[in-house]
């Protein structure tokens, strides 16, 4: 859905480059990812749980230069908006509101140096707090959530969820100018196609008539509306619900906006009935080398391997499963279904899949994890990660890129060193495995 910037550019393209770093009754300046900078609504809830970037190490200052070179890429887009069907007419109108933001750049150039571990993101996104207003949310809209679950097939739960993490059930949809917010992003080299590529889809929908360049507001990365859609992602799934001839998703009505995150995963094949994960305990001499995402079994298999439920009985057969440690073989293991992947479409950060799938297991009246999280593991830092991946390459173990960020091909190398040492190969990068291979 090519959200909030940063990753994979699906829903939420940043956050999967982020791990939030977020506490409850604590403010944090809005930025965004694996971006997206994580604001407070109130003091129960984080906005948009994503990773919190560690301050920019040089201010970046707006010189007359700057400004300039700005306005001269301004008159060149016109031109190639223009080409793009967007009318002269349009940008006539917009163009006052499309100005340079030096903070923009600021928040981009800030990187996620450290990052909380998963167990420290839930206790904020699945806070008791949070889940409670969750509830409360639901009952208020419990009846156009449930037009939304027959319309789409997406239970009112994981709707609901994620409008809890994105904006925090509405209460915070970000203040800036989206046209100015995706022209300076576009104007800087860095990212320059995909951000131009998301002003010319901001343009066509304020062309459209869906909202006005003034009232088209979201967080600094370009992101929107209660549920947080990026333009392109808007323009593809948003829909008209309630039928006023609109695709409204920034008024205080979130009609529109819950639809729409309901299209999107009915789009990306959510499956109803089938759970997104569910937690299970692992026999006494688990193979930690079949809990991979490309490893799959009927939970009745797994079930004859000594993989159950955390009742003891074995999971229902929903479909093909994965087993996910996303703490390592020390912590809440997962037995994943295709449900996980559609939700990873709208944001493609595993912390995030889980805190959406567990906030809707609980506003469904489930019950928190179970099993004990690591606590005492201390999560890696940005240029540790960095470390540990040059470390893993050079000692024969290739991750394929040195990012600083933990995704497949990091998991199977570390997995891979651990094999070769005779460790527990869970795939998971700690402190004491980087100490090892220093």
């Amino acid at each position: 859905m090519q959200k909030c910037v940063g990753g994979v550019m699906t829903v939420a393209l940043w956050a999967s480059m982020v791990q939030a770093d977020i506490s409850e009754k604590t403010t944090w300046p809005d930025s965004a990812v694996p971006g997206e900078t994580i604001q407070l609504a109130s003091a129960d809830v984080a906005v948009s749980i994503r990773p919190v970037p560690r301050p920019a190490v040089e201010a970046l200052r707006v010189s007359a230069a700057v400004t300039a070179r700005f306005q001269a890429w301004l008159g060149a887009f016109q031109e190639r908006a223009k080409q793009q069907g967007i009318s002269e007419r349009t940008l006539n109108r917009v163009f006052p509101d499309m100005i340079f933001d030096e903070d923009i750049l600021k928040k981009d150039r800030n990187q996620a140096e450290f990052s909380k571990p998963i167990w420290e993101y839930l206790d904020s996104a699945v806070s008791d707090t949070r889940v409670s207003n969750g509830r409360a949310a639901m009952q208020r809209h419990r009846q156009v959530l449930q037009q939304i679950e027959a319309e789409y097939g997406v239970e009112k739960e994981v709707v609901t969820a994620i409008w809890g993490l994105e904006t925090s059930f509405g209460s915070y949809r970000g203040s800036n100018r989206t046209l100015s917010s995706l022209a300076t992003l576009a104007f800087d080299a860095r990212r320059a196609q995909f951000f131009e590529t998301q002003l010319i889809a901001a343009l066509r929908i304020v062309q459209a008539g869906d909202v006005s360049a003034k009232n088209m507001l979201g967080s600094w990365a370009g992101a929107m509306g209660h549920t947080q859609f990026m333009p392109t992602s808007y323009l593809d799934h948003a829909v008209d619900f309630d039928g006023d001839g609109r695709r409204d998703i920034w008024s205080d009505d979130p009609t529109d906006a819950l639809a729409s995150a309901a299209s999107y995963l009915a789009r990306h094949g959510w499956k109803k009935g089938q759970p997104w994960g569910v937690e299970v305990r692992l026999p006494e001499g688990f193979d930690y080398a079949t809990a991979k995402r490309d490893y799959t079994l009927l939970p009745s298999d797994w079930a004859a391997r000594g993989v159950v439920g955390r009742d003891g009985k074995p999971v229902p057969d929903h479909g093909q499963a994965a087993i996910l440690l996303p703490a390592g073989g020390q912590g809440v293991a997962l037995m994943i279904f295709d449900n996980f992947s559609v939700i990873e479409a709208y944001n493609g950060a595993d912390a995030y899949v889980i805190g959406i799938g567990h906030l809707s297991d609980r506003l469904a009246g489930g019950a928190p994890f179970q099993s004990d999280w690591p606590r005492g593991e201390r999560a890696l830092s940005f240029t540790e990660k960095k470390e540990l991946q040059t470390r893993l390459t050079d000692a024969g173990f290739d991750t394929k890129g040195i990012d600083g960020r933990t995704g497949p091909n990091t998991i199977n190398a570390v997995r891979a060193y651990q094999l070769a040492q005779g460790l527990v190969p869970d795939g998971y990068p700690t402190a004491t495995l980087l100490e090892r291979l220093r």
